[in-house]
Parts: C-alpha cells; structure tokens; sequence
C-alpha cells in the first residue's frame, strides 16, 4: 500500500433504529486508526485515505443461552450483533484498498448489559478494520 500518513473518517450513515451507534462508531474507527495505525486525521480533501461506510444491522437482543425454571426460562446470556458495509479509499489514485460488505461482529453480555455486548462488538468489528488496513500497508 502506499505511504499513507493521513486519514478522513466520514461519518458512517446509520440505517438501523440506534441512534447512538453513528457517534460509537466513528468514534472507535477514529480512535483505532489513529491510536493503533498512528494515522493523523485530516479533512477528505487533504487526506491520503478515507474510510466510509454504514452500519447496516443492529440486532441487541440474540439469545445464547437459557436456565430452565419451573415457571420459565430464563435468558442467561444475550449477543448484539453489529454489520457494516465500509470502504477504505486510497484518495490519490482514486482505487479501494480495502472494502467489506456486510462486515459482522458479537458481542456477548449478561442481560441487561446490552452497552457492555455493543462495546465487545464495536472493538472487533475495529480490529477487523484496522488488520484489514495494515494487510494493504
């Protein structure tokens, strides 16, 4: 890949019913290519790379695994899953370096933790980005 110094994260479009996942986002995939890559942000039209995509799923509540009771059952562990579509552009050539559609990621919690199962999800859906980006470096 070439020498790419700076990056442009666009803010991912979000069509799922979570708001609060358009800030979580972005702002993981900020800090892990800034912390982990060491890449400085800079405004699209001075960045050597941009990163662009949308959050197309969001599932909070998938069942893992149950207790049986005499009266019920009860859910004992609980999975969100997050999918994105995103790109990596190489912005000086204008080619991708580096694009997944329908990119998914879990994250297992005890209900009702639901931000704790978000939080898992976000930091490997990161990591996918970042091991995705360093494989074109």
């Amino acid at each position: 890949m070439p020498n790419i110094k700076t990056v442009a994260i666009l803010p991912f479009d979000n069509q799922t019913a979570e708001p609060a996942l358009t800030k979580e986002v972005n702002d993981a995939v900020l800090e892990a290519f800034q912390g982990r890559l060491g890449l400085r942000t800079a405004g699209e039209s001075n960045a050597d790379a941009v990163v662009r995509g949308k959050v197309v799923r969001y599932d909070p509540d998938v069942p893992l695994s149950f207790q049986a009771g005499q009266q019920r059952t009860d859910v004992t562990r609980r999975q969100v899953q997050i999918t994105v579509d995103v790109e990596i552009l190489d912005q000086r050539d204008g080619k991708t370096l580096w694009q997944r559609q329908g990119l998914t990621e879990v994250g297992d919690y005890a209900p009702p933790q639901e931000a704790e199962g978000r939080k898992i999800a976000l930091q490997k859906l990161v990591r996918d980005l970042v091991d995705g980006a360093q494989s074109q470096w």
